[in-house]
């Protein structure tokens, strides 16, 4: 009898224990799902603070010479393919980078042959030909010990100047960012701050000024159009005019809509129909010059533009192909201030 009641007794200590091992485990594990979920709330909660920062800080970004928006990485290695002794006697095959030595007051002893406009002040200075084929007897006569050209004709020109002994760098002029890249180069390289700082001043506080003007506007939807001697193309954000564009904010379809990943893409109207930009900007190729009449023209032949919101609200602009056709530095705040009208008022 003893011995059965010792039994009992055991059994049921046995059970007791199993029992608060089992509640001991749920609540551990209750307290662990509760411990993770309050940290993944906090982590949620911190995530979002973060993007709500982040987000403040770009809307409310200001331009300084501290601040000037230049890729950090990509002016480091723009600058470090300079040679260690600053070079007496340039020559240039670029129009833009001539402009930029111009206003940082270096005076080159080469300049391209173009048709587009160089600064009237070297107007005497020699001619070295075409800015993809410069003439190699021209270089050689003006003994230069650096050619400056842009970095979108490196390989033509390394061919055409192949076997030459001369010293040349390549700096980048498609955009409008590339401009304030290359003309902040130039200035640290040749230590010409003071007219780099001038300069980049100007068109920082052009940038802040537009930045203001569009706080609170609903930007439009824009196409890019340039006309040629026979057709018309779409223009993404590689272009000079699709890079001011960007800058000012609005939405180029091109780029959000068409998914077009060249520079200039044959049009497709039944995509842009769908897309249905608020504003279309038609750019004058050259000499071709897509004039209004033109552009009239290609609407009367396919009346699928009149479809277009930009034709029926009378939001379609020829723009001066002399302004927006050419990256230039000394026409970047006219380019930015003119085009902002077509958005911002």
């Amino acid at each position: 009898m003893k011995k059965l009641l010792v039994l009992l007794v055991v059994a049921v200590l046995t059970a007791m224990t199993a029992c608060s091992s089992t509640n001991t485990a749920d609540n551990q594990t209750k307290n662990e799902a509760v411990t993770n979920t309050a940290a993944n709330e906090t982590k949620e909660a911190n995530a979002a603070d973060t993007t709500e920062a982040t987000n403040t800080t770009d809307a409310g970004k200001v331009y300084s010479l501290e601040n000037d928006g230049v890729d950090e990485a990509l002016f480091k290695e723009a600058l470090s393919q300079f040679p260690t002794t600053v070079p007496q006697r340039i020559v240039t095959t670029s129009v833009p980078l001539t402009e930029m030595l111009y206003l940082l007051g270096i005076t080159p002893v080469g300049v391209p042959t173009s048709t587009n406009p160089i600064p009237a002040d070297f107007d005497s200075i020699d001619k070295i030909g075409s800015p993809m084929a410069p003439d190699l007897e021209v270089v050689t006569k003006l003994e230069p010990d650096l050619l400056l050209g842009a970095e979108s004709l490196r390989s033509t020109l390394d061919k055409t100047l192949e076997g030459m002994d001369l010293q040349k760098a390549y700096l980048r002029t498609e955009s409008f960012e590339d401009l304030k890249l290359s003309l902040k180069v130039l200035g640290t390289y040749f230590n010409k701050k003071d007219e780099m700082n001038a300069a980049l001043t100007k068109i920082l506080d052009k940038e802040n000024e537009l930045s203001k003007l569009a706080e609170g506007k609903e930007l439009p939807s824009v196409m890019l159009v340039i006309g040629t001697s026979d057709s018309f193309m779409v223009m993404s954000e590689k272009s000079y005019l699709g890079s001011l564009v960007k800058k000012l904010g609005a939405d180029n379809i091109a780029t959000s809509v068409l998914k077009v990943t060249d520079t200039y893409s044959p049009i497709n109207m039944e995509n842009i129909v769908a897309a249905d930009p608020d504003v279309i900007l038609v750019l004058a190729s050259g000499d071709h010059g897509a004039t209004k009449d033109k552009f009239k023209k290609e609407i009367e032949k396919n009346e699928t533009w009149t479809k277009l919101s930009a034709y029926k609200n009378d939001k379609i602009q020829i723009l001066d192909y002399s302004v927006f056709g050419v990256t230039s530095i000394i026409n970047a705040e006219t380019a930015l201030t003119e085009i902002a009208k077509y958005f911002y008022e």
